[in-house]
């Protein structure tokens, strides 16, 4: 029996998730020089043509694991609320994406230790660069209300602290006191204590990571 065009589609957006998915895990522990093609479609269980109809080839793949990383972490953490709120969405969706994205990570930290995907980088943050002023701008003005004395620099160095941490988490994983740093972040801003772990992220059916549904919520969300 033939497929229909809806299979035909969803089986199209499996294939392209799973080639991505296999090229982050690959490009994290190889490096993009030290990965092929074959040895990504074979983790993905794919035909090597499918790279080209889907991504253009290895270069457009790589910026597609660029950009699969830009848009986890502007995904997370957008939330309304008081500024105190706000603050503590902003640190734990940044610390979720360090707990729950380790080989996306670990191929950003690679490539960007790599100068020949430099240019891919630019590239795709200026892609999204609306979305990234967008974000810095929305916490600068969270310190703002806050009532800091420079909300320009709260940005800078909590962003700097979020990314330090990364690093650290990257290269030392679970040996990494991350729910403690995370509790040293929320009493260096005064936030109250968080009372539950970091909880991961759903996964849905398009392979994007979402916030963890809450009990009152159901779980006909995450079906």
């Amino acid at each position: 029996m033939a497929r229909s065009d809806e299979q035909n589609r969803l089986a199209r957006e499996r294939a392209r998730e799973n080639i991505l998915q296999a090229a982050i895990e690959t490009f994290g522990e190889r490096g993009v020089t030290g990965a092929s093609i074959a040895e990504i479609t074979t983790r993905a269980g794919v035909a090597q043509g499918l790279v080209n109809y889907h991504f253009g080839g290895k270069e457009q793949l790589v910026a597609a694991v660029i950009d699969r990383w830009f848009e986890t972490l502007l995904r997370f953490a957008r939330v309304e609320g008081t500024p105190d709120e706000m603050l503590g969405a902003v640190i734990d969706g940044a610390l979720t994406a360090t707990a729950y994205a380790i080989p996306l990570q670990r191929a950003v930290l690679a490539m960007q230790q790599q100068p020949a995907t430099h240019r891919l980088f630019a590239e795709s943050e200026a892609r999204h660069e609306g979305g990234v002023t967008a974000a810095e701008d929305a916490v600068r003005e969270l310190f703002r209300a806050r009532g800091a004395e420079d909300p320009a620099l709260e940005e800078v160095m909590l962003r700097s602290t979020l990314e330090g941490i990364f690093v650290k988490f990257a290269v030392f994983g679970d040996t990494y006191p991350l729910e403690d740093a995370r509790r040293w972040m929320h009493r260096r801003y005064g936030l109250p204590e968080p009372t539950e772990p970091i909880a991961p992220p759903v996964v849905l059916r398009d392979g994007e990571p979402r916030p963890r549904a809450t009990a009152g919520q159901g779980a006909e969300q995450q079906g």
